[in-house]
C-alpha cells in the first residue's frame, strides 16, 4: 500500500487509472454472460491444442480461473478483468521505456479511458490474452534491444509465440521486429546476432501445437481465418459504409480525440518517408513497427472489406506511447471528461438496461432461457437440445445447464468448433429434442410459422410451441422461437 501511495503522489494521474479500474471491478457483478463468455469457456471445458476459429489461449485461461475460483459469470468477467489489468500495468513498464514522467501520465490516462479497455475487462475474446502477450513482447523486444540484455531476447521469443497463440494476429509481432531490424541503419546489425534468430525460433516452437493441431484436421483453423477473407478482398469492390463503419467504431474504442490523433501522427510519419524517405529515430521507428502494419494495414482494407473493430487493438499499444508526443495537456482532459461520460451511460445501460438489444450479442436472458429449457425437458425426459447460430445459444445453454447441448451439426450444418468435438451423434439416435432459435428482432410474441428444411430430414415430426418471453425489470427483451423434434436419425460419416 505505501507503494502505492508513493506512486499516486509522484504520478497523480494514476489516481484516476485506479479510479477507472475500481468503476470498472464494482461494474463487474452486474454484467450478464456474453455469448463469446460462453463460447471461449466452451473451448476451456473441451481441451484442445488449437480450435477451429481461434487457438485456445483465451480458453485454457477461462478454464484455470473457473477451476480455482469456481464456474460463475462473475469469474469469467474477473479473469478478462485481472487479466487486462496486467495489460495496462505492462503498458506502463513500457511506455516509461519512452516517455518523460509528464507524457508517462498522458500515456496511461490515455489508454484507461479508452472503451476499447472497457471491452476487453468485460468480454471474454481472443484479444484479451493476445494485448496482455503483445504488450510483453513489445517491451520485452525492448530491453534485448535498447538495453542490450540478451537474456530479454528468450522472454521475447516466448511471449511472441503465446501471443501467437492467442490469436493468429499475433504474427504481426515477428512482422514487426523484422521491420524494424530491415528499415534500422543502427540495428540492421541484428541480422547477424544468434540471439535475434533465438528468439525467432524459440517463437516458433512456442505455437507448435497449434501447427501440430491444423495438421492433424487439414490446416481447418487457418484456412477458416484466411480463405473466404482473401477471397472478398480479391475482388476488390468498393463500399463506402465498411469504411465510414470502421471510422465509426475505431472512434468509438479509442474515442474521437485520441483516434484522430493516430490519423494525424500516421499521415505525418507516412508521408515523411514516401516523399521524403526519411526513417524516424530508432525508438520512434520501433514503436512504429509495431503499429503501422496493423493499423495502417487493416484500415487501408476497409474501403473494401468489412474490418472488425477488434482487429486494429494490438497497434493501440504503441500507438497511444507514439500519440502521447503529439496530444496536448487539454486534450487529454477532453479525453478523460468524454470517457467518463460514456462510461457513465454504459454503466446505465448495463445496470437497467434501457434500451434493447436486438442482436444475440447481449448479455440479458441467456440464464432465464436455461432454466425456462430446464422445465420443458421435464415434461420430455431423455430429450436434447440444440440450436442454429454458429455458437452463440448452444454455448451459452452449454456454460448454464447441466446436460451437453448441441449446435446445427444435429442437422448436418457446419457448426465451427462444435464439428471437431468427436462426438457420436447416432447415440441420439430415436431421441426427441428441442430446437431453440433466438427472434433477434423480436416484433411480436407470435410463433415463427417455418421450421428448416433440414429438421424434416434428421427428424420425423417438428412441431413449433409456443416462444419462450424473457422479461428483465418488468420489460420483454427476448424471443426464442422452440420447437419440438421427434425421433431423431443422425446421417452416417462417410
Amino acid at each position: 500500500m505505501n507503494k502505492i501511495s508513493e506512486l499516486i503522489n509522484k504520478y497523480p494521474a494514476l489516481s484516476i487509472v485506479f479510479a477507472f479500474q475500481a468503476f470498472r471491478f464494482i461494474l463487474l457483478p452486474f454484467m450478464g454472460l456474453m455469448p463469446q463468455d460462453a463460447y471461449y469457456h466452451f473451448y476451456g471445458e473441451n481441451f484442445s491444442w488449437c480450435y477451429f476459429d481461434h487457438p485456445g489461449m483465451i480458453g485454457y485461461l477461462l478454464r484455470i480461473f473457473t477451476l480455482v475460483f469456481g464456474k460463475t459469470v462473475f469469474v469469467i468477467k474477473l479473469a478478462d478483468f485481472v487479466i487486462t489489468s496486467l495489460t495496462l500495468l505492462s503498458f506502463y513498464k513500457l511506455a516509461a521505456c519512452f516517455l518523460s514522467a509528464k507524457r508517462l501520465n498522458s500515456a496511461i490516462l490515455l489508454i484507461t479511458s479508452t472503451f476499447f479497455i472497457s471491452i476487453l475487462s468485460f468480454n471474454s475474446t481472443p484479444d484479451v490474452p493476445l494485448l496482455l502477450f503483445w504488450t510483453l513482447n513489445v517491451l520485452f523486444l525492448y530491453r534485448a534491444i535498447f538495453e542490450r540484455k540478451n537474456s530479454y531476447w528468450i522472454y521475447a521469443g516466448i511471449t511472441m509465440g503465446l501471443a501467437f497463440d492467442s490469436k493468429y494476429t499475433g504474427l504481426l509481432l515477428q512482422i514487426g521486429l523484422i521491420a524494424f531490424v530491415l528499415f534500422s541503419n543502427q540495428y540492421r546489425k541484428l541480422l547477424r546476432s544468434p540471439w535475434f534468430y533465438l528468439s525467432l525460433v524459440i517463437s516458433v516452437l512456442i505455437t507448435i501445437p497449434v501447427w501440430y493441431w491444423n495438421y492433424q484436421n487439414e490446416f481447418a483453423s487457418f484456412l477458416f481465418q484466411s480463405s473466404g477473407r482473401t477471397g472478398s478482398i480479391s475482388k476488390f469492390k468498393f463500399n463506402p459504409k465498411y469504411f465510414f463503419g470502421a471510422l465509426g467504431h475505431q472512434s468509438l474504442l479509442l474515442l474521437p480525440i485520441l483516434f484522430w490523433v493516430f490519423i494525424v501522427f500516421t499521415f505525418k510519419y507516412v508521408k515523411r518517408f514516401v516523399i521524403k524517405f526519411k526513417l524516424p529515430k530508432s525508438k520512434t521507428l520501433f514503436l512504429l513497427a509495431f503499429f503501422i502494419p496493423t493499423f495502417l494495414g487493416f484500415f487501408l482494407l476497409t474501403p473494401i472489406y468489412w474490418v472488425k473493430l477488434n482487429w486494429m487493438m494490438p497497434s493501440y499499444i504503441t500507438g497511444i506511447i507514439l500519440a502521447s508526443y503529439f496530444i496536448s495537456k487539454k486534450l487529454v482532459r477532453y479525453q478523460i471528461i468524454t470517457s467518463i461520460i460514456i462510461h457513465l451511460l454504459v454503466s446505465i445501460q448495463v445496470i437497467f438496461y434501457v434500451v434493447p438489444i436486438k442482436s444475440d450479442d447481449t448479455w440479458v436472458g441467456w440464464k432465464e432461457l436455461a432454466t425456462e429449457i430446464e422445465e420443458l425437458q421435464k415434461e420430455h425426459p431423455n430429450s436434447f437440445v440444440f440450436s442454429n447460430d454458429n455458437y452463440k445459444t448452444s454455448a451459452a445453454l452449454n456454460f448454464f445447464m447441466d446436460e451437453k447441448v448441441y449446435a446445427q451439426n444435429i442437422i448436418g450444418l457446419p457448426a465451427l468448433h462444435f464439428d471437431y468435438l468427436n462426438d457420436d451423434l447416432e447415440v441420439l439416435n430415436g431421441k426427441s429434442a428441442f430446437f431453440i432459435d433466438s427472434d433477434k428482432r423480436f416484433k411480436n410474441e407470435n410463433k415463427n410459422g417455418s421450421i428448416l428444411p433440414e429438421m424434416q430430414t434428421y427428424f420425423e415430426k417438428c412441431t413449433e410451441l409456443s416462444p419462450i418471453i424473457i422479461s428483465i425489470n418488468g420489460k420483454k427483451v427476448r424471443k426464442f422461437w422452440v420447437y419440438y423434434c421427434e425421433n431423431y436419425h443422425a446421417k452416417s460419416k462417410p
